[in-house]
């Protein structure tokens, strides 16, 4: 098959399909869906990672086109920095509960400016899909397995964050039929961050320094963005568990990524 196509179809799978699980998610009563999300959270945690320091690093490291290594650790260093600015300016949250701080005190901060929260969310979520299908695209380039994982990695983490932007619009009053509507056209940006990338990276040169953006971009999320959450169930086998799930979502992403080669 074309690599396009794969990339396209992996595309979906990290966006509009992640959306759609998340509202087949949202089907589930309360109770049971507040005690199963942590646990996908802490699962992504060890697929980002994973896929950051077991896929993406190495394959940008050993790209022939590398002659310095300190380029691509200053690139990673970089990419955090610019994460970091990003989120501050709302542009790139990564919540998983309506009551997240992006979802409260900056949302009513852009309400105050005439934009709603509901806008920056649909905003962030659609930079951030975008963002995600670049980084599938280049990693398909640069290597099949690669990419599949890099889209699994990506799937893991979108889940329960489609989940808490649905809870936010839903409890923003807006109705289950468009809230699915505006996030499926939030997620298509996905496919067209990879469509740009696949067009746009014609010199593979600059493949292996997309794949440290993206890493950084993976560990950004896990360590700034999701781990906090996760301490505020201290308890010792809370602990445990994440500790676990997290383990689980490294190995999977290993498994998958030795099995595919």
């Amino acid at each position: 098959m074309d690599l396009l196509i794969w990339i396209l179809i992996f595309s979906l799978l990290g966006g509009a399909l992640s959306v759609l699980v998340a509202s087949v998610f949202l089907l589930i009563p309360t109770v049971i869906r507040d005690r199963l999300l942590p646990h996908s959270v802490s699962f992504a945690i060890g697929a980002l990672l994973g896929a950051a320091f077991l896929a993406l690093l190495p394959h940008a490291i050993s790209h022939p086109s590398v002659r310095d290594v300190h380029d691509l650790t200053t690139t990673v260093l970089v990419g955090l920095l610019i994460f970091f600015v990003l989120e501050k300016m709302v542009l790139w949250r990564h919540c998983h509960s309506h009551d997240c701080e992006a979802h409260t005190q900056h949302g009513h901060k852009h309400n105050h400016q005439g934009m709603s929260s509901t806008m920056m969310i649909l905003i962030g979520d659609g930079l951030h899909n975008f963002v995600d299908g670049i980084l599938i695209a280049a990693a398909f380039m640069t290597d099949f397995h690669l990419g599949v994982v890099t889209a699994l990695a990506v799937a893991a983490h979108e889940i329960p964050q489609e989940v808490g932007d649905f809870i936010v619009l839903l409890n923003s009053g807006m109705r289950r039929g468009k809230a699915l509507m505006l996030n499926l056209l939030s997620s298509l940006s996905t496919v067209v961050g990879a469509l740009l990338a696949y067009f746009g990276l014609s010199d593979n040169s600059l493949i292996p320094y997309v794949l440290a953006i993206a890493a950084s971009s993976f560990i950004y999320i896990a360590v700034a963005d999701l781990i906090p959450g996760l301490h505020k169930r201290s308890h010792p086998l809370d602990s445990l568990k994440q500790l676990v799930l997290i383990m689980s979502g490294i190995l999977v992403i290993s498994m998958a990524h030795s099995t595919l080669h």
